[in-house]
């Protein structure tokens, strides 16, 4: 068994749901020689979100961010962490409800995902930086 560990910095985006399975794969070339491994991904913040979602209709991307607003709503009265402003409390709960963490894996030289699925991030706040994702990759 091998492993590659990598840190990938994601550019800046806005906030909302984002398609990011190209950039991961970019920065991992190595994973076109894999014939059978891991990938597993680490988002290294507390207020941005990993998770396996449609990869073909920005529409979903677009719904599940309403969706995760009207679950996690920004001034929610009873949020007491307010000091970083209004989308900050809202960011933690996004987060948490999908984590930011994936294990995928990896035959042939590609991801072994479904057909339409791919790898989104949530970026839960309004001006938030660049993201870091650590990429470590088990294989033979």
């Amino acid at each position: 068994m091998a492993w590659l560990q990598r840190r990938i910095e994601l550019k800046r985006r806005t906030r909302g749901f984002h398609l990011i399975t190209d950039e991961v794969l970019s920065a991992l070339p190595e994973l076109r020689q894999v014939r059978v491994g891991q990938l597993h991904l680490f988002l290294q913040h507390s207020s941005a979100s990993l998770t396996l979602n449609e990869n073909a209709d920005p529409d979903v991307r677009r719904d599940m961010e309403g969706a995760f607003n009207r679950l996690a709503p920004e001034d929610h009265p009873d949020y007491t962490h307010t000091l970083e402003g209004s989308d900050d409390m809202p960011a933690h709960i996004k987060s948490s409800l999908n984590g930011v963490s994936l294990l995928l894996p990896v035959g042939q030289g590609e991801l072994l995902v479904g057909i339409w699925q791919g790898i989104w991030l949530g970026e839960h706040r309004d001006h938030a930086g660049s993201r870091s994702l650590i990429a470590t990759l088990n294989y033979e």
